[in-house]
């Protein structure tokens, strides 16, 4: 299916995607428990502003405000009713922006889990899951999205459902999972697990990857283990910047601009065509990761030590692979004794 992100996968050498959502509409006031999709309503200018602050760092994709718009999430904030309305003004506002940018931007409909356990462990069903993101998909279409981007996904189940409903709403997508337990998702899914599911779905994603997790050391592990299943998909890389703490009362990210700057290029040579930040992740270091990406020449695959040398240890003895853990085992150790 030819979309506005192939082509652009076709024209640049690595794409730069956005960083945090959450992140920068806290430090624009909103307050932990709101519901961030209800200010696309009561507060476009804000989230204009955070899609602008993507583009004005330099980057080519920039995801909409609407990770929790299926109608279980928002059935949290008896805002359940809305799937329809919050999801195409999040994608509409996106558009205004970045067809005002001058150059191509990619406006990726964000869509995040239900919130719900899957059957046959949990209660949501197969098609009721199908449901809730066929719902949110055509309302993100009928906004202006590119394409849609399903993100922090930890079942395989879900990501299924996702897909099957992306295909009822015909439109392109990508998938990300996020790597947060010792390599592995919440649900045990490892690197290799997503990477061999992407291939079996009737409609495979545009791109797929890793979003969130722990640091940026670990999701450079994991983006090592989709290239060694020898994948030719292009791979998405979106990471925390650093790993957070708790200060004066607020979770801080200690990733530095500079830090997420050499994190974007390892990405690159580990394997990563789509690179940005996740949670933590502000325009400041956007700006560094476009510099980095537009400078620094491509080099090799980074190793397991150079990872840790450049951006800290690994959060894990393991990346949940088997074979390869260890490897990252032995580097920890040493780590620690230093």
């Amino acid at each position: 299916m030819t979309n506005a992100l192939s082509n652009l996968l076709e024209a640049k050498d690595a794409i730069l995607a956005d960083g945090a959502t959450g992140t920068n509409l806290f430090n624009m006031g909103l307050q932990s428990g709101d519901a961030p999709e209800l200010w696309n309503v009561d507060a476009p200018d804000k989230i204009r502003a955070l899609y602008q602050g993507s583009v004005d760092a330099g980057s080519d994709l920039f995801l909409t405000n609407t990770f929790g718009g299926t109608s279980a999430r928002l059935k949290l904030h008896d805002a359940q009713n809305r799937v329809a309305e919050l999801n195409r003004i999040g994608a509409e506002l996106g558009r205004e922006v970045a067809d005002k940018a001058g150059r191509t931007v990619v406006v990726a409909g964000s869509v995040g889990p239900t919130g719900e356990i899957m059957e046959p462990v949990g209660a949501l069903s197969h098609a009721a899951a199908v449901e809730m993101f066929h719902e949110q998909a055509d309302a993100l279409k009928a906004g202006g999205a590119d394409i849609l981007w399903l993100e922090t996904i930890s079942a395989p189940e879900e990501f299924r459902a996702a897909a099957e409903a992306f295909a009822l709403a015909d439109m392109p997508w990508c998938g990300t999972m996020s790597f947060d337990t010792a390599g592995r998702t919440m649900m045990g899914v490892t690197s290799a697990d997503l990477a061999q599911l992407v291939e079996t779905l009737p409609n495979p994603p545009v791109a797929f990857g890793a979003n969130c997790g722990t640091g940026a050391s670990d999701i450079l592990r994991t983006v090592l283990g989709f290239a060694a299943q020898g994948t030719e998909r292009p791979v998405i890389s979106k990471g925390n910047a650093g790993i957070p703490k708790y200060v004066d009362g607020h979770i801080h990210y200690d990733g530095t601009p500079e830090l997420m700057g050499q994190y974007a290029t390892m990405a690159r040579d580990a394997g990563a065509t789509i690179i940005g930040g996740c949670c933590g992740t502000m325009p400041a270091h956007l700006r560094e990761m476009r510099k980095a990406l537009d400078t620094a020449p491509r080099g090799s695959r980074p190793t397991l030590d150079q990872i840790t040398d450049a951006l800290g240890p690994f959060s894990s003895t393991s990346d949940g692979t088997g074979d390869d853990a260890a490897a990252p085992e032995r580097r920890t150790r040493r780590r620690r004794r230093a």
